[in-house]
């Protein structure tokens, strides 16, 4: 840091299981990446390139290379995951993982349905390759899941192999463990983290809202996903509180 304040939460240190960033790239340039890089790359765990637009990105050995010399893991969305998985493709898909030396997959079926048991032994096969992430919840607004299921599905995914469960919300927060309208849904919240351990969870919380909601729940050290490149330092003032939003929070007395 470049002076000191006194009293501020205390961060975990890269690399980290918990209180972790993970940034979406929905496309940035070469030149954007190294700019990203330079200025919050070491608040950045994990980036994710969302669902499948590592098909359609230009210069993709030159990015991961980039991500990859500053220390930074990528994995492909779960969507291409999904895209792959429903034309028959699992092998194309391991093996595009061994192409790219990825060190993590994203594991979903917010697109598409599949038995749960099979989308559990996707993960036990791909947990003997890399290291899974598993998304649960849909990516349909009209499909709300009782805070049970919720549950079951995220202990049946770590069970399987699983290094975090994703808490489903899209790239806007407006599903999932959201309403519409990007408000919380704190029951759902407060019932999932009576069963599930916090630090197995990343919560995709796009929304400054959202974020601040989470802080405020779990701490500085909980995990968040689906954070816009722009929105990682913001990210980390809150986390700290030194940003309006979480300023009181963390003060003493």
């Amino acid at each position: 840091m470049n002076y000191t304040i006194n009293n501020l939460p205390e961060r975990t240190q890269k690399p980290r299981n918990n209180g972790m960033t993970m940034m979406m790239d929905k496309g940035l340039s070469l030149r954007q990446v190294d700019d990203f890089i330079e200025v919050a790359g070491s608040y950045t765990d994990i980036v994710k390139l969302g669902w499948a637009t590592s098909y359609v990105t230009p210069n993709l050995d030159e990015k991961l290379n980039l991500y990859s010399d500053a220390g930074i893991p990528v994995y492909f969305g779960g969507t291409l995951f999904e895209a792959m998985i429903v034309r028959g493709q699992f092998d194309d898909y391991c093996r595009l993982l061994d192409k790219y030396q990825l060190q993590y997959a994203e594991v979903s079926d917010g697109s598409i349905e599949i038995a749960h048991e099979e989308k559990c032994e996707y993960i036990r096969k791909l947990a003997k390759q890399v290291t899974v992430i598993s998304e649960v919840g849909s990516k349909d607004v009209q499909k709300i899941f009782a805070p049970y299921k919720w549950i079951n599905l995220m202990r049946a995914e770590i069970e399987a192999g699983s290094w975090k469960v994703i808490a489903e919300a899209r790239e806007s927060g407006n599903v999932g463990i959201y309403r519409d309208s990007g408000e919380v849904r704190q029951g759902l919240v407060d019932e999932i983290l009576t069963q599930i351990p916090a630090e197995t969870i990343i919560w995709e919380a796009p929304q400054k809202a959202q974020q601040v909601w989470f802080i405020k729940l779990i701490g500085a050290n909980v995990n968040l996903g689906n954070i816009a490149p722009a929105d990682v330092i913001p990210l980390e003032t809150l986390r700290l509180g030194i940003r309006s939003d979480t300023f009181d929070h963390f003060l003493e007395g």
